[in-house]
């Protein structure tokens, strides 16, 4: 545990070193859960809501995108069920003043669980080797069956609890596992109440006429209630999708773990609209695409695993995240929910309008049911980030730290050094970027030693450094580094672009997913 704690300080200091990420309103203290993207930040965030996008939107004929509004008439959070059972289950701990979910102390001490059983699965793939079937061992080795059945337990107790709104039990599970504030080591709960996440706000000229309003805590509302103008504007047939991208906020009771939990953050959505009684077939199919999407980026299939809800909210008949390996142990990046007809339903109830398809097929109307994928694009950027930073030990007894970003991702594709500072080498550096930053997002650095150079590049997650030299006024050649291998090749200018297109190419990338 302290080993993930120190490696989660490493994240969090390299990412504002290197001009990712900045604790927002800093010179006057930050603002608690509220971050800014630097330089470096605002480019990677961009490349994965692009690579979302393209694989989502421009892949498939049959998905469109939207841009909705964050404010919206505020019956709709009535009708979506938002201002009656948005809630998380608040605890105080009496000793320390300090606040949680009680539901995330509950799942934190199930994460430890998982720990355990990580440590048995590392331990015995030690001792058996190339022999070890992790598959098997999960399933026969008693101690970690045992491990799993108690979380899976823990997990079902506490969702049957919330979903019953029994917030005593939620409390009394807490105290059954002897569950300490994990600031005070103190165990003297208050009771667990709801807590509203919705941050209000009011729309007008003057507070006596104002209206009352929330600012979005999702971005799928915005594609429900646009439902029929999407569909009749684009002559879309069922089923079809509608994407969208944008900021939605959250009045968390504790923001934390960075930028995987914050109050202002950025979601990634898509509600793929379906005939009723389908949406069994199409919450597999879902499941399915959106774990190769993950996949294709090549950050290893044991960081990932599906966790299936115990507790279904108010709106599903199934409902599964797609859980990643954060420095902090498993947790959410991506829910797939299957909505039913909820949404566009309750829609139809509070406006009087009709949220319905003809289907010319069957010629009838209904309700679509929804298939949902939701996944938080702040949350993405840190399972990237943190999973890419390493620290290698090389040949010659010394480190490096190194950001191996996916290079589709990564924020600058190449960085151009001219060897030294004079006889023409600028001048040639700086053709070179002229020509590729009309494809690429390059820079040019001629600070320091070259040795320098590159493991600032290295830490910095660039894939490709490109040094100018005095044979390249001769023969129009120049030496191109690899960041992961360091293997470093002599090739033409007139190579680069190739070079670099081969490695970055979106299309490459995203073709991993069939």
């Amino acid at each position: 545990m302290a080993k993930q704690e120190d490696d989660f300080k490493k994240v969090i200091s390299h990412a504002k070193e290197y001009g990712y990420v900045f604790q927002s309103s800093e010179i006057y203290d930050g603002l608690s859960a509220v971050y800014d993207y630097g330089q470096n930040g605002a480019e990677l965030k961009k490349n994965i809501r692009e690579y979302w996008w393209k694989a989502m939107v421009q892949l498939n004929d049959n998905i469109v995108g939207l841009d909705s509004a964050i404010f919206m008439h505020p019956t709709i959070w009535k009708a979506s069920g938002h201002v009656d059972a948005f809630n998380d289950p608040l605890i105080d701990n009496k000793d320390s003043k300090k606040r949680y979910r009680a539901d995330v102390l509950i799942e934190d001490y199930v994460g430890k669980i998982d720990a355990k059983i990580e440590k048995e699965v590392a331990k015995a793939a030690k001792r058996f080797g190339d022999t070890f079937d992790k598959e098997q061992f999960l399933a026969t080795n008693q101690r970690v069956v045992d491990y799993q059945e108690q979380g899976k337990a823990i997990l079902k107790r506490m969702g049957q609890s919330l979903e019953k709104e029994d917030l005593e039990d939620v409390k009394a599970l807490i105290e059954e596992l002897d569950i300490a504030c994990p600031m005070s080591g103190s165990k003297n709960w208050t009771d667990v109440k709801q807590f509203n996440l919705m941050f209000g706000t009011k729309l007008g000229a003057s507070a006596e006429n104002a209206m009352d309003l929330y600012l979005r805590p999702e971005t799928a509302q915005g594609i429900f209630v646009n439902f029929l103008n999407v569909q009749k504007s684009g002559r879309m047939k069922i089923p079809f999708g509608i994407a969208q991208t944008g900021k939605a906020f959250r009045n968390e009771i504790v923001a934390r773990q960075f930028i995987f939990r914050m109050r202002e953050f950025e979601q990634m959505e898509m509600q793929f609209f379906i005939q009723p009684g389908t949406q069994k077939e199409w919450y597999e199919v879902w499941k399915d695409k959106r774990m190769k999407w993950h996949l294709s980026l090549g950050m290893g299939q044991d960081n990932y695993r599906f966790h299936n809800h115990e507790k279904l909210a108010h709106y599903a008949d199934a409902a599964a995240d797609i859980e990643f390996r954060f420095p902090f142990g498993f947790k959410e990046l991506e829910g797939i929910h299957s909505r039913t007809d909820f949404d566009l339903g309750s829609h139809e109830k509070f406006s009087g309008k009709k949220l319905q398809y003809f289907d010319y097929e069957t010629n009838k109307n209904y309700v679509p049911y929804v298939l949902e994928t939701s996944i938080g694009l702040d949350r993405m950027f840190l399972a990237v980030f943190s999973n890419s930073l390493v620290e290698e030990e090389l040949d010659n007894n010394t480190t490096r730290t190194v950001l191996k970003l996916p290079a589709v991702l990564a924020p600058t594709k190449a960085a151009v050094f001219p060897l030294v500072k004079k006889d023409g080498l600028p001048e040639l550096a700086q053709e070179i970027i002229e020509d590729l930053k009309w494809d690429f997002n390059v820079l040019y650095d001629e600070k320091d030693a070259v040795g320098r150079r590159y493991r600032r590049q290295d830490a910095n997650g660039t894939p490709f450094c490109i040094t100018v030299d005095h044979q390249s006024l001769e023969d129009n050649t120049v030496t191109i580094r690899h960041r992961d291998t360091m293997e470093q090749q002599r090739v033409a200018i007139t190579e680069l672009k190739a070079i670099i297109h081969k490695e970055v190419d979106m299309k490459s990338w995203l073709r991993r997913m069939e």
